[in-house]
């Protein structure tokens, strides 16, 4: 199972929300039809999905499946069927009831299906997809998408910012810590369980808590004040509540389009209402069916191959642009060992941001970096002020079904091996590395004291100790730890307990975070924070924000292309893009300031293959990197 989106059997809670939705153009633009391709069907809802189910097309109808389009004015009964169910969920207690098909398709992938749902053209508009990759080479099970949003929460300092796209609203306001907005409004939420639907992500809030949330957390210790340089001026956190989400079985080659139905409590007691509420649903559930129906767009401007003559195995070319000069990044290093030398922390990890311009589109950089960097959680999302492309292998903070956190240190690399016994032999060699090893199990015991914050006494077990894992192109040690939430807790309370990440700040926390701010140039934004949901169940799963990729919307000095790719040569001009690649390196008492440098030129260079990548493969006259 893929390590995003594992959806817990929680106690029932839901939102109180407007039965209507009337969301913004272009998703306003809904059309209730069912336009099946060949390899476009629906299949029969059961309760259990097995490839029987998938082999055989049917009309769409049972527990809380709706039918769609001309499917639902020939199946009547089915569709007052799917009436009952929604009723029965309401009755039972449920304000937030799903509608759902089953949709057998192997001709669209998670990328292409992400292009039905959100047009090449349209590069603002809030949306997400989240893959994973496992054991370095498998393509985890479940992948999901999403676009449109009904609700955002967008935060800079103490300033919020509520996006209702139901009512057509925005609410300003000033929060000392604007995660208890999106916790608020969750605490209500009572989803229904339905028979059919993957145990995984199926809707909710989708979004990143950047590296400077943490600041909500310790107050005046780690005031906004002392925060370097803002320079970009991104939101703190931008999180986005999805009604209508898409989840992708790669096993099974079966789609699940889903529509969220949410009743407020007068609703509930009225039969208008509900059906009114109901209505509205399906007509959601056809319109995002549609889209999938309807594949992507091709020709100029689409879902294209790209030819390419890239060597991905050798080395990529060195970043040349950068926030710090090397030599102030070795002043750096230098001034954080005197702290060490001082007793003032054992650890602190410093970085560097590096800036790329490309006219490959943050999408295309995304293609590419599954090919050149896969990782457990593979994110693409188009937040409010910029795009963020992440293939990080860790988990920042994991609240489960049986209310279990975990928290998952990652430290420790070495390259992977050109065959077997290379690879042992490097992973031998990164065990006996005595520095390797004194800086993962500082990490653990960080991340047993971030658990144990939130943890029923007791109950915090280190589950896994210092094992190797293995990427596509190295390895980590890894150990794992885990604990039971409070009972009075949440999984908001995890999250604020666990950021940052140990392997983003050092050690203590707090004072190796003040040592961050006066040694770093410019704010690290979405970088070091957590990316990823909150689902409707209240379990949640976030991603540490490394190996990423932040691209702001626009620049004042943006140049255009004005001629097409190799595959488009029609094209529309192509406007350049501004790739910031944030890369730190863990420093210690004996650290070399030389090396350390030369370790995040490294990590960013690894990510900036895939810019290479992406230039060559859509961008006529893409670079041709060595």
């Amino acid at each position: 199972m893929s390590l995003l989106g594992q959806r817990p059997q929680l106690g029932a809670r839901d939102a109180t929300s407007s039965s209507r939705r009337k969301l913004v153009a272009p998703c306003s633009q809904r059309v209730a039809r069912a336009a099946f391709g060949r390899a476009f069907v629906p299949v029969r809802a059961t309760a259990t999905l097995d490839s029987s189910a998938a082999t055989h097309s049917a009309s769409v109808g049972s527990a809380h499946h709706a039918s769609s389009g001309a499917a639902a004015s020939a199946n009547g009964a089915s569709a007052d069927a799917g009436f009952q169910k929604f009723l029965d969920a309401v009755k039972s207690g449920a304000n937030l009831v799903p509608l759902s098909q089953r949709i057998f398709s192997d001709h669209l992938t998670p990328v292409s299906a992400y292009r039905c749902l959100v047009p090449e053209g349209d590069s603002e508009l809030p949306s997400f997809l989240l893959e994973s990759v496992v054991n370095g080479d498998q393509q985890g099970r479940y992948s999901f998408l999403g676009s449109c949003p009904a609700l955002e929460v967008v935060a800079s300092r103490d300033r919020v910012v509520l996006l209702d796209h139901d009512k057509g609203s925005r609410t300003v306001t000033t929060m000392a810590d604007p995660m208890q907005l999106p916790e608020e409004i969750s605490r209500n939420w009572r989803p229904a369980a339905v028979d059919g639907i993957p145990n995984v992500f199926t809707g909710g809030w989708v979004g990143y808590a950047g590296y400077d949330t943490v600041r909500y957390v310790y107050g005046s210790k780690l005031p906004f004040d002392s925060a370097p340089e803002d320079d970009r001026r991104l939101p703190d956190m931008h999180l986005a509540l999805y009604y209508d989400v898409v989840v992708f079985d790669q096993a099974t080659k079966i789609i699940y389009p889903i529509a969220w139905v949410p009743v407020g409590e007068q609703e509930a007691s009225d039969p208008a209402a509900l059906r009114a509420a109901y209505e509205a649903g399906r007509t959601r559930l056809a319109a995002l069916t549609a889209k999938l129906a309807a594949g992507p767009a091709t020709g100029a401007g689409g879902l294209l191959p790209g030819a390419i003559s890239l060597d991905l195995n050798k080395r990529p070319a060195l970043p040349e642009n950068s926030n710090m000069t090397k030599q102030e990044f070795m002043d750096a290093v230098g001034a954080t060992k005197e702290h060490i030398q001082a007793g003032d922390i054992f650890q602190l990890v410093l970085s560097q941001r590096f800036e790329r311009r490309t006219f490959a589109t943050p999408f295309e950089i995304y293609r590419a970096l599954r090919v050149v960097n896969p990782s457990p959680y593979m994110v693409y999302m188009q937040a409010r002020g910029c795009h963020i492309v992440s293939s990080s292998p860790e988990i920042l903070c994991r609240v489960d079904n049986s209310r279990v956190v975990t928290n998952r240190p990652l430290a420790g690399t070495r390259a992977r091996g050109k065959d077997p016994e290379a690879d042992k032999a490097l992973e031998a060699d990164l065990l006996a590395d005595q520095k390797e090893i004194a800086e993962h199990v500082m990490l653990v015991d960080l991340g047993r004291n971030d658990v144990g914050k939130v943890a029923v006494s007791g109950s915090v077990v280190v589950q896994k100790l210092m094992e190797v894992e293995r990427y596509s192109h190295v390895m980590h040690i890894s150990s794992t730890v885990t604990g039971e939430l409070l009972p009075a807790l949440d999984s908001w309370d995890a999250l604020r307990a666990a950021l940052p990440a140990g392997t983003v700040s050092g050690a203590p926390k707090v004072r190796a975070m003040q040592i961050i701010d006066e040694l770093e140039v410019n704010k690290r934004g979405p970088y070091g924070g957590g990316i990823g949901h909150v689902s409707f169940t209240g379990a949640m799963d976030m991603a540490l924000g490394l190996r990423t990729m932040i691209i702001p919307d626009a620049a004042a000095d943006t140049l255009y292309k004005y001629t097409g790719g190799p595959a488009a040569p029609g094209a529309p001009p192509r406007r350049e893009w501004s790739v910031h690649i944030q890369a730190g390196a863990g420093i210690v008492a004996d650290s070399k300031p030389e090396a350390e440098y030369e370790e995040t030129v490294n990590k960013a260079a690894a990510l900036g293959r895939a810019v290479d990548l992406a230039e060559q493969a859509f961008v006529a006259d893409g670079r041709s990197a060595a």
